[in-house]
């Protein structure tokens, strides 16, 4: 027990001083930053709320007072500017700067207003939508005013249908809670989804290079083979829970100083403004779990081969089931109480991310939660006895690389004393 203890130390010190672990948490510590300062850079970026300045040619000579007055409510950034000058002229003007662009107003056959808008780049199409947003709310105007629509009228004919979703079920989420959920939880199957497969795989490739180098043979002669895989597997495990924490609490910190900010359209769909202890506390123990389950799966694929170049081989069906549950999440996150969801959700190799998004954002009671948990220690438990045979005799294997004959090899080699 104490030569698995200094082993597990080694393990998770020397990961944790790797240069790749430092460099990956550095990145991803720059991006929960700016995610948590979204608000922030998004406002240095548009300039402090300059407005951009759009030339109008009127044609019409009665429709720019009506359009530069829809715009206002629209868009205050944009800023309208009459002028009578040629279209040449125009062209040059927005070439050098001057303006955004040129917006001309005309007459179509029916005597409704038209518009053509050129600019050197339209990438921006917040521009053109609220220019045609106005535009159209001038036309329907016109409109009311030939039919001889009072304002009120008009206001009752462009205002939205009232529509609301209510749940018969008092415990059951709003409409606005899933939404927010649902954000929460696709940034947290992310996190989940990269770190198993990053930690896991990194598991079967530790072993295969150790196989390839004829370090295995040295190690074996004072460790037990089992003892190797499963601190290589809770060595892991521990270091990506060092990295969740080290990204957890700087994403809680960042939001925390700048929640004030983060508040209407985007970041309310992605619930920044409302996270639950409990939705954390699932993503951690799900994840923990997926990463055992999937990391005892590599040790002992990475166990089956002596060369490198194999380990990704030989791992990619692993890799294929990761993504497959990720995939399946991403489906269900529209429908997370559909039927194939709650099934799968029970599929060992598709529960951390299935069953994490059930639980996330439905309402369940909390032995759903600890059902799905159960279902991943069992199958742990039963992976990590056979695949300890596995690994047993699977690291003296070299030679070319056939998975199902090496399996079989590896098993019979785990007999022999």
């Amino acid at each position: 027990m104490n030569k698995f203890g200094i082993l597990l130390g080694h393990t998770y010190s020397s990961k944790l001083k790797s240069r790749s672990f430092i460099i990956t948490t550095v990145i991803l510590l720059a991006a929960v930053i700016i995610m948590g300062n979204m608000s922030r850079i998004i406002d240095f970026f548009a300039g402090g709320g300059k407005q951009e300045k759009i030339a109008v040619l009127d044609q019409t000579n009665m429709h720019y007072g009506l359009l530069k007055q829809q715009l206002k409510a629209i868009d205050k950034d944009i800023q309208l500017v009459q002028t009578e000058k040629s279209k040449s002229i125009l062209r040059q003007e927005v070439l050098s700067g001057k303006y955004k662009g040129y917006l001309v107003l005309s007459l179509d056959a029916s005597r409704m207003p038209k518009a053509t808008y050129k600019a050197p780049d339209l990438a921006d199409t917040g521009i053109t939508d609220s220019l045609e947003q106005a535009l159209q709310a001038v036309k329907g105007s016109m409109v009311a005013a030939e039919l001889k629509l009072s304002p009120s009228q008009l206001a009752q004919l462009n205002s939205p249908v009232s529509f609301k979703s209510v749940n018969l079920k008092t415990k059951a989420k709003s409409e606005e809670e899933l939404a927010q959920a649902r954000g929460l939880v696709y940034i947290l199957l992310f996190a989940i989804y990269f770190a198993v497969i990053f930690y896991a795989s990194a598991v079967g490739m530790e072993v295969a290079t150790e196989k390839a180098s004829r370090v295995m043979e040295i190690l074996i002669s004072s460790v037990s083979p089992v003892q190797q895989m499963f601190a290589k597997i809770l060595g892991g495990a521990l270091l990506g829970l060092t990295q969740m924490a080290v990204l957890l609490a700087s994403a809680y910190f960042s939001i925390k100083q700048n929640l004030d900010n983060l508040t209407g359209g985007f970041f309310d769909v992605f619930g920044f403004s409302d996270i639950k202890a409990s939705t954390i506390a699932y993503a951690v123990v799900f994840f923990v779990l997926g990463y055992l389950l999937y990391a005892t799966l590599a040790a002992l694929l990475g166990s089956l081969v002596s060369r490198i170049e194999d380990a990704q081989q030989m791992m990619m069906p692993m890799t294929f089931l990761v993504m497959i549950g990720f995939f399946l999440a991403m489906a269900g996150l529209g429908n997370p109480s559909a039927g194939y969801i709650t099934v799968l959700s029970y599929v060992p190799f598709f529960t951390p991310m299935l069953m994490f998004l059930r639980v996330g954002m439905l309402d369940l009671p909390v032995w759903v939660g600890i059902s799905g948990a159960a279902v991943l220690v069992v199958m742990i438990i039963l992976m990590a006895a056979e695949g300890a045979r596995i690994y047993r005799g699977g690291v003296l294997l070299y030679g070319k690389s056939n998975s199902l004959k090496n399996i079989k090899k590896a098993l019979q080699m785990s007999k022999v004393d």
